[in-house]
C-alpha cells in the first residue's frame, strides 16, 4: 500500500465504509465492463455527489483499487480549493505522471502533431507564444485518445472536481462527450458547490452521467457501528443515538467528534451527551483558538503554510512559507500527523486528511497574516522552481503596493498563461497588475496586454481594455498605438461593429505621424470597410482605394530610388510617401515628414495588403476577372503568401488571405484557391488555433467544395464551421457565413426542408449583420423563401437586396444571384419583366467573363423562357459550364435541358449525363428529379 493511501475499506481519515455497498457495487459493475475482452468495453460516465464529509473520497479509492485488480491503468487527479486558479493543474495531476514516463517513440506516436500545443499545458514543455484554448483542449483530446488506445482499459478519476481548474473542468465537459467511444470509465466527485462561471460545465457532466449516485448521511446503525469500533462495545445506545442526532449521520463530523470524545477521555453513556454537541461544535467550527489549543502556535503555522500549497505540499516548501528551521518543521509535521490533521503522500509530500480541515485551516489564519503569508508563497514557491504558474495565485491573493518588480512578475505570468491556452488566467493576472498599480509609464502597455489576451476569445473585453490604453495620459508608443488600434477594430468586427472598427482606424490614421503606421491605418479604413454590408458611398470608396493603390506605387517608386542612390532628398519628393489621408477621404496630396522606415513598410505589407484589397474590390464589382486576378498575383510574391498576409500573422489577420482566396474562387481558378484554403487549415492545425479561424478556414474550404460540387464533402466542412461557430457564440460573422453556406449547400443536396429548418433554427433572416455574408445573406434568405413556395416574399426580399448591392457598385452574379432568382420569383405574374431582369444578369455575368458565372446565370434565364429558347440558352449554360469547376452547376444545366429537349433524342443523353454528374457530386434530388425524366421518356 502506498504512503498515504487509506486502509482498505476507510477514507483519507481512515473512517471505514458504511451503507455504500450500492456505490461500489456500480462501481465494479462499470469497471468489469470496462475490462471485457477488447473489443467490447464501451466508455461510461460514473459521477458521484454529495455534501462535504460524505465519503466520497473513500468511495474513489474504493474505485481506485477496483480498476486495479482488474487490470486497469489509472489516471488520477484532485481539485484543489486554494488551487483552482491554477490553469490545466488537474490535467497536469491526470497526464503529466504518465507522458513523461513513455519512451522517445511512444511519446511521438502519443502527441502525434499535437506536441508543441499541448506539451506546455501537461507541464512537459516550457511555455511560448501564444495557444488558441479550443486548441489546446482539442489537442488534450487527441493525447489522451491515443493513450488510452494503447493503454486501454483506462479509468480517470477526478475527486472534488467542484475545485477544479476552470481550464481543466471545460476539457473534461467537452471530452466527456467523445469518451464514450473509448475504452475509458471517467469516475468524478464533487460537491453541490461550483463556481457561478462554471454551473453550465457542471450540468452538463453531472446532467450526462451514465451512473449516478448522491451520497446520503448514514442511518443511526452505522453511526452506532463507528461509535463502538472507536469507543469499545460497551458504548451505550443513547449517547451512539445522540451521536448520530448531532452530527446528522455524517461520516467526517462523525469521526471527528468520536476523535474529540477519546481525547476528552468522555465516557460513552447517556449521561455524557451533554457534553457532545458542545463538542461537535468545536469540531465544526474549528476557529484558530480551537488549532490553537489542539496542536500550539508552532504547528499551527506550519498548517497554515501548508494550505496555502493545497493538496500537493512539499515540507520543505511550507516551512520556508512559516520561517521554520529543519527541526522545528519536523516537530510540527509530528504534532499535526499526530492529531490527524495531515497524512503522508507519495514521494515525501504531505497532505490533509480531509479538504475540510484544510478549508478550516486556511480560514483561521488572520487576514494580515493570510496575505503576508501569501506574499512570501509567491517568492518562494518561484525560488522552488515551480514557475511563475504556480507563483501567480499566490501574487493575486496580495495586496496592491505600487511595486513594479509584482507587475513585472504577473505580467510574465499572463504570458505564459497565455502560452498554454488559459487567457482568462492571463486577465486575472493583468487585472491584478493594474491595481497595483504599474507605473505611469507601463500602465498602457498593461491595458495592451490585457485586451489582447483576449482577443481570440472575448472581444467585448478587447474593445474594453484597448480603448482605455489608447486614451491613457501617458500613452503607448507610436508603433503600438497602430497595432492596439488595429486589434480593437479586429474586436469591434469580429463583434458585428464593422462601421466602428472603421471610424476607429480612419480616425486614429488622422491624427497619427506621417509614415508606416498611418499608411497601415489607411488601408485597415478600408479593409474593415470592404467587408460592411451597405456603404453610403460604396463605389466613392472603390475610386479613393484605387487613388490610394496609385500613391503607394509611387511610394514604392520612390523607395526604389532611395536604395539606388542612397537618398531620400528627391526620391519621395512630393509623392505623398508618407500617407495621404484618401482612406478617410481627404483630398491626396504632398506630405511633410521623412520618408517611411522602409523596413517596417515591406514587413507590413502594405503593397500587397491594398492589393488583396483591390482584387477583392474589382471582384465585388463584378468586373473582368483577369483585372481582379492581376492584383492578386501581384500580393503573392513567388506565388506564395507574403510573412505579412500569412493565416496566423496578426499584422492584418486571417481576412486578407481569406478574401484573396474567395476572389480566386469566384474566378474560377479554384487551384489557386484550393492551396490557400489547404495552407490556412494545416495552419491553424499546426498552432492550434481550433477557435473561430479554424472554423473560418473550415467554412473557406466548405465553399470552395461547394463550388467544385463536391457537395458531401462541402457538407461535412460546414457542418464543422457550424459547430465551432455555435461554441463561439450566436450572431458573429462566422455563425452566419456557415448557417448560410450549410443551408445552400444541405438544399443543393436535394433537402430544401431541412435547409428551410436549418435556417429557422439558427434564425437567418433579418435583420442582417453589419459584416457581409458569404453567401449575401438577404439573396439567400429570398431563395430561400422562393424554395418555400412564398414568391411574392421572395421578391420583396431580392428586390430589396439588388438595391443595396447596386447601390454598393457589387454586381458579383455569384456571391449574389439575385437578379436570377427575382426573375424566377416574378415570373408568373410578370414575365417580360422577369426576362429582362435575367438578360441582365446575364450581360453582368459576361463583364466578369468567368464561364461559371455565365453559365450558371443562363441555367437561370432558361427559367423563365420556353421552348426554343430556353433550350437554346441551355445549351449555351453547359458549353459554358463544361469548362468551369462547377460540376453541381453543370449537372443542373444538364437536367434542365434534358427536360427542355422533352422527346428529342439529346434529351435522354443529357439526362443521362446529368444523373451522372448529380449522383457524383451528391445531389440526390437532382439525381432523383434525373432518373424519374429518365424514367417517364422511356415509358413515353
Amino acid at each position: 500500500m502506498a504512503e498515504g493511501e487509506p486502509a482498505a475499506g476507510g477514507g483519507r481519515d481512515g473512517c471505514p465504509l458504511h451503507e455504500r455497498e450500492a456505490e461500489i457495487r456500480s462501481a465494479r459493475k462499470a469497471v468489469e465492463a470496462l475490462a471485457r475482452p477488447a473489443g467490447a468495453a464501451l466508455g461510461e460516465l460514473l459521477v458521484y455527489t454529495g455534501a462535504a464529509g460524505l465519503g466520497k473520497t473513500a468511495v474513489l479509492t474504493e474505485v481506485r483499487r477496483e480498476a486495479r485488480r482488474a487490470g486497469c491503468a489509472v489516471l488520477f487527479a484532485r481539485g484543489g480549493e486554494r488551487q483552482r486558479h491554477e490553469p490545466f493543474r488537474v490535467v497536469r495531476q491526470l497526464l503529466q505522471p504518465v507522458l513523461a514516463a513513455l519512451s522517445d517513440e511512444e511519446r511521438a506516436q502519443v502527441f502525434g502533431p499535437w506536441e508543441d500545443i499541448v506539451g506546455p499545458a501537461v507541464g512537459l514543455l516550457p511555455p511560448g507564444g501564444q495557444r488558441d484554448p479550443q486548441g489546446v483542449r482539442d489537442g488534450l483530446d487527441f493525447v489522451l485518445t491515443r493513450l488510452v488506445q494503447r493503454r486501454s482499459p483506462v479509468v480517470v478519476i477526478v475527486d472534488d472536481l467542484h475545485w477544479a481548474d476552470a481550464e481543466s473542468l471545460g476539457w473534461l465537459a467537452s471530452f466527456a462527450v467523445g469518451a464514450r467511444e473509448l475504452p475509458a470509465l471517467l469516475v468524478l466527485a464533487c460537491r453541490d458547490e461550483f463556481p457561478d462561471e462554471a454551473l453550465t460545465l457542471q450540468r452538463g457532466l453531472v446532467g450526462r452521467a451514465d451512473r449516478r449516485h448522491e451520497l446520503r448521511p448514514l442511518q443511526p446503525a452505522s453511526v452506532a457501528r463507528l461509535v463502538r469500533a472507536a469507543l469499545g462495545a460497551g458504548a451505550e445506545d443513547a449517547f451512539c443515538r445522540h451521536v448520530w442526532a448531532v452530527t446528522a449521520g455524517n461520516p467526517y463530523e462523525t469521526t471527528a467528534l468520536l476523535r474529540e470524545v477519546v481525547g476528552q477521555r468522555l465516557d460513552p453513556v447517556e449521561e455524557s451527551t451533554a457534553q457532545l454537541r458542545e463538542l461537535a461544535a468545536g469540531t465544526r467550527g474549528m476557529t484558530l483558538r480551537h488549532w490553537l489549543d489542539k496542536i500550539g502556535p508552532s504547528a499551527v503555522r506550519f498548517a497554515w503554510a501548508a494550505s496555502m500549497l493545497g493538496t500537493d505540499i512539499r515540507p520543505d516548501l511550507a516551512a520556508v512559507i512559516c520561517a521554520q528551521g529543519p527541526e522545528t518543521a519536523a516537530e510540527s509535521v509530528r504534532e499535526l500527523r499526530r492529531h490527524g490533521v495531515l497524512i503522508g503522500a507519495p514521494g515525501g509530500r504531505l497532505e490533509f486528511v480531509h479538504p475540510l480541515i484544510a478549508t478550516s485551516v486556511y480560514q483561521s489564519m488572520p487576514p494580515a497574516t493570510r496575505t503576508g503569508m501569501h506574499g512570501v508563497a509567491a517568492i518562494e514557491t518561484e525560488n522552488a522552481g515551480l514557475g511563475l504558474l504556480t507563483a501567480s495565485r499566490h501574487l493575486l491573493e496580495t495586496l496592491p503596493e505600487g511595486d513594479n518588480l509584482t507587475v513585472g512578475k504577473l505580467r510574465r505570468a499572463a504570458r505564459e498563461h497565455l502560452a498554454i491556452g488559459a487567457p482568462e488566467a492571463a486577465q486575472r493576472c493583468l487585472r491584478r497588475a493594474i491595481s497595483e498599480p504599474p507605473a505611469d509609464e507601463d500602465r498602457a502597455e498593461v491595458l495592451f496586454e490585457l485586451g489582447c489576451s483576449a482577443l481570440l476569445t472575448d472581444p467585448a473585453t478587447t474593445v474594453n481594455q484597448l480603448r482605455l490604453a489608447l486614451a491613457d495620459p501617458h500613452g503607448l508608443s507610436p508603433e503600438r498605438r497602430v497595432d492596439a488600434t488595429f486589434r480593437l477594430a479586429q474586436a469591434l468586427a469580429h463583434s458585428n461593429r464593422l462601421g466602428e472598427a472603421a471610424a476607429v482606424c480612419a480616425e486614429a490614421a488622422a491624427r497619427t505621424s506621417p509614415g508606416p503606421g498611418r499608411l497601415r491605418l489607411e488601408v485597415a479604413t478600408f479593409m474593415f470597410a470592404a467587408f460592411q454590408s451597405e456603404d453610403e458611398d460604396g463605389p466613392g470608396r472603390s475610386r479613393r482605394l484605387a487613388e490610394f493603390d496609385r500613391m503607394l506605387e509611387t511610394v514604392g517608386m520612390a523607395f526604389s530610388d532611395i536604395r539606388a542612390d542612397g537618398s531620400a532628398a528627391t526620391a519621395v519628393g512630393t509623392a505623398a510617401a508618407t500617407g495621404t489621408g484618401t482612406a478617410t477621404g481627404a483630398a491626396a496630396g504632398p506630405k511633410d515628414g521623412p520618408p517611411p522606415n522602409d523596413a517596417l513598410f515591406e514587413h507590413n505589407g502594405l503593397a500587397q495588403a491594398v492589393a488583396v484589397l483591390r482584387c477583392w474590390d474589382l471582384t465585388l464589382r463584378g468586373v473582368d476577372r483577369e483585372e481582379a486576378i492581376a492584383f492578386a498575383e501581384s500580393a503573392l510574391p513567388g506565388g506564395r503568401l507574403p510573412p505579412s498576409l500569412g493565416w496566423t500573422n496578426t499584422v492584418w489577420g486571417f481576412e486578407l488571405p481569406g478574401i484573396l482566396g474567395i476572389s480566386y474562387l469566384y474566378a474560377d481558378r479554384v487551384d489557386r484557391a484550393e492551396e490557400l484554403f489547404t495552407e490556412a487549415v494545416r495552419a491553424y492545425e499546426v498552432a492550434g488555433w481550433s477557435g473561430g479561424h479554424l472554423g473560418f478556414a473550415y467554412l473557406l474550404t466548405g465553399m470552395l467544395r461547394f463550388r467544385c460540387g463536391a457537395l458531401v464533402d462541402a457538407e461535412d466542412y460546414l457542418r464543422r464551421a457550424l459547430r465551432i461557430a455555435e461554441r463561439i457564440g450566436p450572431g458573429v460573422p462566422l455563425h452566419w457565413d456557415a448557417v448560410g453556406a450549410l443551408a445552400e449547400t444541405v438544399a443543393a443536396r436535394g433537402r430544401v426542408a431541412e435547409a428551410l429548418e436549418l435556417a429557422r433554427e439558427h434564425a437567418f433572416g433579418p435583420p442582417y449583420p453589419t459584416v457581409m455574408v458569404l453567401p449575401d445573406a438577404p439573396t439567400l434568405y429570398g431563395r430561400l423563401l422562393l424554395a418555400r413556395g412564398d414568391a411574392s416574399g421572395a421578391a420583396a426580399t431580392l428586390t430589396a437586396a439588388g438595391a443595396a448591392l447596386d447601390a454598393r457598385g457589387w454586381r458579383n452574379t455569384v456571391w449574389a444571384p439575385w437578379l436570377g432568382h427575382l426573375a424566377r420569383a416574378i415570373a408568373p405574374e410578370q414575365p417580360d419583366r422577369a426576362r429582362d431582369l435575367a438578360e441582365e444578369a446575364v450581360r453582368r455575368a459576361r463583364e466578369s467573363g468567368t464561364d461559371s458565372a455565365i453559365g450558371s446565370t443562363l441555367r437561370l434565364c432558361a427559367a423563365v423562357h420556353e421552348g426554343s429558347r430556353a433550350a437554346e440558352l441551355l445549351v449555351r449554360a453547359v458549353r459554358h459550364l463544361e469548362r468551369s469547376p462547377a460540376r453541381y452547376e453543370h449537372a443542373m444545366a444538364l437536367v434542365d435541358l434534358g427536360e427542355a429537349l422533352g422527346a428529342a433524342p439529346a434529351a435522354r443523353r443529357a439526362l443521362a449525363r446529368g444523373l451522372e454528374l448529380a449522383a457524383h457530386c451528391g445531389a440526390d434530388g437532382l439525381a432523383a428529379r434525373a432518373g424519374d425524366l429518365l424514367h417517364a421518356g422511356a415509358a413515353g
